[in-house]
């Protein structure tokens, strides 16, 4: 038996921590872990989970127009803001108690406060108590990084958008990531005027060139305005309660909401990590290797903290893989290749790879095919709406390299293609599997 009180201490009850503590647990570990907030960290309490029951109800908007097309005789709704956001809410409660059951079925002590770190193998709890262990994890995630400007207090993150009383009139979003295009598209949804103000000249620079500037050209169809090269300079409280919006190179703008989307930064302030020796980045982020462990060799990391990839996914094999190296007697490291991703916009984004440009960086010469089309309910529904399937092809073994979709389901039919370019399978091999018809899906057997 260990001196220690525990063989592990999580600090932060996301994602990444409780998939390491419960396998940790399952391993036979006296695990503990400390949640200043709520259990389920960002994904299940502010971010993906209740982001997508939203934007299932936004959908509702476009789908209720398109179902008379098709015959449905349904009348003028009315859309109602609270009944949405208090059934999400809800939700997000019982995942909540899901996951404490989880964590209580296994044996994980909780405690519902903060945690410091004060020593390689002990950290202090809000209420002064002390614990020590033998390993020390940190998983505390990160938080929307808001702009320094002045009245930047005036402005949301997405954190209190799931809160709102109602849906406002006029709303900026301020950046051109995931989260912004995102919410972008869910207000637009349901009747807002939204602004996307961004400091840079383009939108999710990450994904490939095609996909967004499609994106782009059916938000602004749909009525979303878009500012670029537009850094804040400051935002003014008008006596109606109005904002008064200034960004640079362009004229103000009057919302009744600001939204800061600008980015997230790792939670690792106070933590007391540094006084020990633990190495963290400029930007905040905690220095790990492929073990995620520290410089201190008793003290680990994992998830959102360490700024590696910044997705749930990702996450959970990272603290998985942490309990089955060191409580499991199965050493594991994460793979961050090919990592599939998605932007749940109107229409959706999926992509898995190289972008093009990436792909000529690296390669040289590579081949693209692609397939510009119209899915079958858009024709019918009298839907301009296009959809964009792109397969980036190493030109000299014809191996596929990326995929990059825009459109509907996009993201659940990148999920199985993405095995397929896991794995290193050629476009030939996409061209000998019969398609199934008629999908959207079988365009990935087809392009041209």
């Amino acid at each position: 038996m260990s001196d220690h009180d525990f063989d592990l201490f999580v600090i932060g009850g996301g994602s990444g921590g409780v998939r390491a503590a419960r396998i940790s647990a399952a391993h036979g570990a006296r695990v503990a872990m400390a949640e200043e907030y709520r259990i389920g960290g960002t994904c299940v309490i502010r971010g993906c989970v209740p982001k997508k029951l939203l934007i299932y109800g936004a959908h509702f908007a476009e789908d209720l127009k398109d179902a008379k097309r098709f015959g449905w005789q349904v009348p003028d709704c009315d859309f109602d803001w609270a009944v949405l956001r208090d059934n999400v809410l809800a939700d997000v409660d019982r995942l909540e108690g899901l996951y404490q059951n989880t964590l209580d079925s296994h044996g994980v002590e909780t405690f519902r406060q903060r945690a410091t770190v004060v020593g390689p193998h002990e950290v202090e709890l809000a209420d002064g108590t002390r614990k020590t262990a033998r390993i020390i994890l940190i998983a505390t995630g990160a938080r929307p990084s808001i702009p320094v400007c002045e009245g930047a207090e005036y402005g949301i993150t997405s954190n209190e958008a799931f809160h709102l009383d109602a849906i406002p009139k006029r709303i900026v979003i301020g950046g051109g990531g995931y989260i912004a295009n995102e919410f972008a598209g869910i207000f637009n949804e349901f009747g807002a005027h939204v602004t996307v103000v961004n400091r840079g000249g383009d939108i999710l620079r990450h994904y490939d060139e095609s996909v967004r500037d499609r994106l782009l050209q059916i938000s602004i169809k749909k009525g979303i305005d878009f500012r670029f090269n537009a850094a804040f300079e400051k935002v003014e409280k008008q006596a109606d309660g109005t904002l008064l919006i200034h960004a640079a190179g362009h004229e103000p703008i009057v919302a009744d909401c600001l939204m800061f989307a600008t980015g997230r930064r790792p939670n690792s302030e106070g933590l007391g990590l540094e006084a020990l020796g633990v190495e963290v980045s400029e930007q905040g982020a905690v220095k790990v290797d492929e073990d995620s462990r520290t410089a201190v060799p008793s003290i680990f990391a994992v998830g959102d903290v360490t700024d590696r990839v910044q997705l749930t996914p990702v996450a959970i094999r990272e603290g998985h893989a942490f309990a089955d190296t060191q409580f499991g007697n199965n050493p594991r490291r994460v793979d961050y290749d090919c990592i599939p991703s998605a932007v749940f916009s109107h229409p959706p984004i999926a992509a898995v790879g190289l972008t093009e440009a990436q792909a000529k960086n690296k390669y040289g010469t590579v081949k693209v095919y692609s397939s510009d089309f119209r899915p079958m309910k858009n024709v019918l529904a009298n839907r301009n709406e296009r959809s964009l399937y792109k397969m980036v092809v190493d030109d000299t073994t014809g191996r596929v390299l990326g995929l990059h979709m825009i459109g509907p389901d996009a993201p659940e039919i990148l999920q199985a293609a993405a095995v397929a370019v896991k794995a290193g399978l050629t476009k030939a091999q996409f061209d000998d599997t019969v398609a199934l018809h008629p999908t959207m899906a079988e365009e990935l057997v087809l392009l041209k």
